[in-house]
């Protein structure tokens, strides 16, 4: 079994699509080997995929490759993921799944100036994003991580969302009539997504006018 490194922490229908989508996504992953799976989801929200058959080791690095996983335990030095929290002054907080969570402390965050409330803003850090870092005393944001958020502020504008699947994101967008105003929507996880701007589209002026169709958290980042 593979516990997945992305929470599903809507309720009702917006749960029961969420996990249909992601038994797509996994189908997806799984198509040509040959194993049987099975989709669930755990009492801390964190969804599982339990794999059997000849491939079910391939099966089951693909998920974590694809994905990430949620471990019990972290050796110092060793990467993992966790997905974002809380925040305060002191640094952010990530659930690592299992009744667990790691805290960043704001020195070891590595991403420039300003308090983690600031940083959290300017890099578009929706709750529940799924961050690496690295395991040690003290955890720190990981290198590969800082490089993909840093990216996020160079280029094209974004509008990060949470509690949206990648198909609702879009279809939102549609229907606020900004179909040629974004490249794509870049799934970060199972409900966080990244709204990708044209050039000239001005990604502020975008949140406001989808906001209001979009029961999200939404932060724009502006290159």
């Amino acid at each position: 079994m593979v516990v997945l490194g992305s929470k599903v922490y809507v309720s009702g229908d917006a749960r029961d699509r969420t996990l249909d989508g992601l038994r797509s996504m996994v189908g997806n992953e799984l198509g040509d080997l040959d194993v049987e799976y099975d989709v669930g989801l755990r009492h801390d929200d964190f969804p599982t995929v339990t794999v059997q058959g000849p491939d079910e080791t391939v099966a089951r690095n693909l998920l974590r490759e694809e994905f990430g996983e949620m471990v019990t335990d972290h050796e110092d030095g060793e990467t993992y993921v966790g997905t974002l929290d809380s925040w305060d002054d002191d640094g952010f907080v990530l659930d690592v799944g299992f009744g667990q969570t790691v805290r960043i402390p704001a020195d070891q965050i590595g991403l420039g100036q300003g308090t983690p409330s600031q940083i959290r803003t300017r890099f578009g850090l929706v709750q529940h994003l799924p961050l690496r870092f690295v395991a040690g005393d003290p955890p720190r944001l990981a290198d590969e991580e800082r490089d993909r958020l840093y990216e996020w502020t160079r280029g094209n504008g974004r509008i990060n969302a949470n509690s949206v699947t990648r198909s609702e994101a879009r279809a939102t967008v549609n229907r606020a009539g900004h179909a040629q105003d974004i490249v794509t929507v870049e799934r970060l996880g199972l409900l966080e997504q990244s709204i990708i701007c044209n050039p000239d589209t001005d990604p502020p002026g975008l949140l406001a006018d989808i906001g209001t169709y979009m029961p999200s958290e939404l932060l724009a980042i502006v290159p």
